[in-house]
């Protein structure tokens, strides 16, 4: 049964740093692209960052600079690491797979998610 499980989120000051990691099982990610959305209170979903199979990766403008994507397929994982935070960052964050190798325009399996929250 495949799963994923994000971990990592919490709450962090104004310029501060997370690092999100997501295990996925029951499913090998050698062959999807995959990424992380995110969804906030009066916000429509946003896609944050995504990564293929080859390592080509893409960020929305809100986050450039200052995230990184990454994966591990040996151990099934995906990351983000996320530096200097600001306010508008807060939200649940999701990790997503995308089997169609489409860049990540659509998600077919994702996991419950992790809360960050940065404080002004």
């Amino acid at each position: 049964q495949l799963q994923l499980a994000e971990s990592g989120g919490g709450l962090v000051q104004t310029g501060g740093s997370l690092r999100l990691s997501c295990e996925v099982s029951g499913f090998t990610l050698d062959y999807s692209d995959i990424g992380w959305f995110r969804l906030a209170p009066g916000k429509e979903r946003e896609g944050v960052s995504c990564i293929s199979t080859n390592g080509r990766t893409n960020y929305a403008d809100s986050v450039k600079g200052r995230f990184t994507i990454s994966r591990d397929n040996a151990k099934n994982m995906m990351y983000l690491q996320m530096n200097s935070l600001r306010p508008e960052d807060t939200g649940i964050y999701y990790c997503a797979i995308d089997t169609a190798q489409s860049m990540c325009n659509s998600y077919y399996y994702w996991g419950q998610g992790t809360q960050v929250t940065v404080s002004s």
